[in-house]
């Protein structure tokens, strides 16, 4: 039997379109390693970041592997006047996910999501499964009926 991710399972039980990769069998850490792995282009592969605002909500942003969040637009685009990237300790108990295995999808809270404009350009793109070796792919669409988000520029020029 393959291996699935609760991501996978919740996609599965949501009856949502998707495809599931694995690298766990490399050495891939960073974006730019997984999409490599996974002989993809960087810009389709999508890095999931958590951070908080002044006022203490916690947001969801989701940038290109390669790219940088620019933490001006970023907090503009929640309407915040500062954000920061939580502390890597906070993650799991604020997401219920590790650093590297951080998924948009089945967070322990629906926190407010934003995915770089750029992910309208593709027809699907690739995100983490919740675990470190795992990514899945869909479309903008499909993600939509799992998560709530909005398409901002958000990364650093």
């Amino acid at each position: 039997m393959e291996y699935k991710t609760n991501v996978m399972r919740l996609l599965d039980k949501l009856k949502v379109v998707y495809k599931y990769y694995s690298y766990a069998d490399t050495d891939a850490l960073s974006g730019v390693e997984v999409a490599e792995a996974l002989n993809q282009n960087p810009d389709r592969v999508f890095k999931t970041l958590v951070t908080k605002g002044k006022t203490n909500n916690h947001y969801v942003f989701m940038i290109p592997a390669a790219m940088e969040l620019d933490l001006k637009k970023a907090a503009a685009s929640v309407h915040e006047k500062s954000i920061d990237m939580i502390k890597m300790k906070e993650l799991l108990p604020v997401t219920g996910y590790i650093h590297g295995g951080c998924s948009p999808v089945g967070m322990k809270k629906n926190f407010l999501t934003t995915i770089n404009e750029s992910a309208s350009r593709f027809n699907t793109i690739f995100f983490s499964a919740g675990k470190i070796g795992y990514q899945v792919e869909m479309s903008l669409a499909e993600l939509r009926k799992v998560i709530d988000f909005q398409l901002a520029d958000i990364i650093e020029v």
